[in-house]
C-alpha cells in the first residue's frame, strides 16, 4: 500500500501547473543589472495549492499538516492505521516574506513524499529573458510528462 500512495504522489504534474522562474543569469558577464539579462536557467517549480490537490487526490482525508515551529511543515500521511509523517523547513522569501516561508517549508516537506520531486532533475537549460522572465520556457523531456 505505501508503493501506491508513494508512486501516486510522484506522477508528473499536468503542464498548465509548472511554473518557471528564472535562475542563474548572464548578467553578471553583461555587467547589468539582474532585469536587464538577456539569458538565464529555467527553474520550474509548482504552487503550493497544486501540492495540496494532490495530496488531496491521492490520500483524501488521511493526510494533515502541521507546523511544529516557526518555518518547519510536517506533512502526514495515514498508511493503514499508523500516521507517517516527514518534514522540512524554509526561512522567510523576498517575494512574500512569512507567507513564502510556510508555503516553501509545505512544498519542502512534500518533496520527502516524492511531490513535484521529478522537477530538480530536470536538465538545466538557458533560455531567453524579457524583463528578468524567461521569455520561452524549455520543452518538458518526456520521462517529465503525465502519463
Amino acid at each position: 500500500m505505501t508503493e501506491s500512495i508513494t508512486s501516486m504522489l510522484k506522477q508528473p504534474f499536468p503542464l498548465s501547473v509548472v511554473h518557471w522562474r528564472t535562475g542563474a543569469t548572464n548578467a553578471k558577464k553583461l555587467k547589468c543589472k539582474p532585469w536587464e539579462a538577456t539569458s538565464g536557467i529555467a527553474l520550474a517549480y509548482i504552487d503550493a495549492r497544486d501540492v495540496m490537490k494532490r495530496f488531496d487526490d491521492v490520500c483524501g482525508d488521511y493526510w494533515q499538516v502541521e507546523y511544529p515551529f516557526d518555518g518547519c511543515c510536517r506533512i502526514g500521511v495515514k498508511i493503514g492505521d499508523e500516521w507517517v509523517w516527514r518534514s522540512n523547513g524554509a526561512g522567510e522569501t523576498q517575494v512574500e516574506g512569512e507567507k513564502g516561508k510556510y508555503s516553501d517549508a509545505f512544498k519542502r516537506a512534500a518533496v520527502l513524499w516524492g511531490v513535484g520531486r521529478y522537477l530538480y532533475y530536470l536538465p538545466n537549460v538557458w533560455c531567453n529573458l524579457k524583463n528578468g522572465n524567461i521569455a520561452n520556457p524549455p520543452k518538458m523531456p518526456s520521462w517529465a510528462m503525465p502519463k
